[in-house]
């Protein structure tokens, strides 16, 4: 990627390992959001199709809850595919970033949604839960004591040939 994104100090250890920069993460947040409002319009655009059809054209019929509901379950069943799988999404995997438990091991589904439901309040809190991690001693989010996780800062591949 970039020369390590605007020279970052040394990570920061927990117990897990080392921990990335708030600006890594957010730069990682920003690859991720391009697919997740891609996913966003696919999602919708066939619930109101669905919507359209079972109504017999007449008028659209996807009330609004529904279309909130349908986008929410989306996220965390995108998030949810990516991190149980690798522990990471496209956007972790381009700045080497993983999700873990906060002991070091693979996350589980009710981790998932945890940590999903985390993130939401933590944005809808004027964003002071994920700047909470550049005054807390481990370094960790809201979402990320909520749910039991963390993000780890993998090292650099090798390159040897």
């Amino acid at each position: 990627m970039s020369k390590d994104i605007v020279n970052e100090p040394p990570p920061a250890t927990g117990p897990a390992g080392p921990s990335p920069s708030i600006l890594r993460h957010f730069t990682s947040m920003i690859y991720d959001s391009l697919l997740v409002i891609a996913l966003i319009f696919v999602v919708n655009a066939l619930g109101l199709g669905v919507a359209v059809q079972l109504s017999g054209g007449e008028r659209e019929v996807l009330p609004p809850l529904a279309g909130q509901v349908l986008t929410a379950l989306s996220l965390i069943l995108f998030f949810g595919a990516f991190w149980l799988k690798s522990g990471q999404t496209l956007g972790m995997q381009a700045w080497r970033i993983k999700l873990v438990r906060s002991d070091g091991g693979r996350i589980n589904a009710g981790q998932v949604v945890l940590r999903c439901l985390g993130a939401a309040i933590s944005a809808a809190c004027l964003g002071l839960g994920y700047w909470w991690k550049l005054v807390d001693r481990n370094h960790r989010y809201w979402h990320d004591y909520l749910s039991g996780t963390e993000l780890i800062l993998l090292p650099k591949a090798s390159r040897d040939k």
